[in-house]
């Protein structure tokens, strides 16, 4: 299925130009990672018992979504690297990044044009709500740099903004888009949002914990900006945070220093458990599907997946 979605959303880019506005476009797309997202979509709708292509514009639309929000990430995350390659900014400079992004922004609307008629308003209602959800919690991720009062429970809402939401709309667009009831696409909502907040807080482990040749990414990034991570905020939680930290220091000391404090104070056992209770949470919304025994197995090995993915 992700050949059928490479092809499709190839099809789509061939309406518009190679290069200029859109050359960071495509360099961004070729780096891809696995395409959860609109896998997530097309695999929904043909769980549902429809032919996945009625999902296609859906899964299309939340790709492009999913990096444009990477590509201005970057920008305000200052990061020189994203899934092992340069970044855009990095390539063609941040004044053509963030144009490319607010156009990368646009062809997501695009592509919803091709979104069945009878599910268009619907689709459309989901995808407006999950667009402004992204953005509040990427506006929340920045006003917690320069907080220090910031708990776990604020920090599970950030993420549940910035990332979960964007998995759950994957779900429920391609649960849409197949004509299944609301009371499904609620539930296929709630299995992606779970598997979302999953999906961060593995994030955040392997960010400290993971190995950078698989990765991708420097190890100790989050530690070194001092984001407010589970990691960090229940290493901080238990008294354990080491104190006079110099903000924007790369320092290997430092990533030493912090992440001996954070084992030592049992943040990656708790992450992980918390991890697998929003995993437990997916897999439960899961059973209520009662889908076929080949598709529910695909789903249910999605979210291992998700738990145990090192990259």
């Amino acid at each position: 299925m992700k050949d059928k979605f490479c092809g499709g959303l190839e099809k789509f880019l061939s309406r518009f130009p190679d290069d200029g506005l859109y050359a960071p476009i495509r360099y961004l797309l070729k780096i891809h990672g696995k395409r959860i997202r609109p896998l997530l979509a097309l695999s929904v709708c043909k769980a549902e018992g429809a032919p996945f292509e009625k999902a296609m514009p859906a899964a299309i639309a939340v790709e492009l979504f999913h990096n444009f929000t990477l590509m201005h990430d970057d920008i305000m995350d200052g990061a020189p690297l994203r899934r092992g390659r340069p970044t855009v900014h990095e390539v063609y400079g941040e004044s053509s990044a963030i144009l490319s992004g607010d156009a990368m922004f646009t062809l997501a609307s695009i592509a919803l044009e091709d979104v069945e008629e009878n599910v268009l308003a619907e689709i459309l209602k989901i995808y407006n709500k999950t667009s402004r959800e992204v953005c509040e919690g990427q506006q929340l991720d920045m006003e917690f740099e320069s907080q220090d009062d910031v708990t776990i429970e604020n920090y599970l809402e950030m993420i549940r903004l910035k990332t979960s939401v964007l998995l759950a709309c994957s779900c429920a667009m391609g649960a849409i888009s197949s004509g299944a009831s609301k009371e499904r696409v609620e539930i296929w909502y709630r299995f992606g949002e779970k598997v979302g907040l999953a999906f961060q807080i593995q994030d955040d482990l392997l960010d400290t914990f993971g190995d950078e040749s698989i990765t991708g990414k420097k190890v100790g990034g989050d530690i070194i900006s001092e984001k407010k991570t589970f990691l960090w905020l229940y290493t901080k939680s238990k008294g354990m945070l080491p104190i006079n930290l110099t903000r924007g220091l790369e320092s290997t000391d430092k990533i030493t220093q912090i992440t001996s404090a954070m084992l030592d104070a049992g943040a990656d056992i708790a992450a992980r458990e918390k991890m697998m209770g929003y995993a437990d949470d997916a897999l439960n919304a899961l059973y209520r599907l009662d889908l076929t025994p080949t598709h529910h197995k695909f789903f249910e090995n999605f979210v291992s997946s998700v738990t145990e993915r090192t990259s």
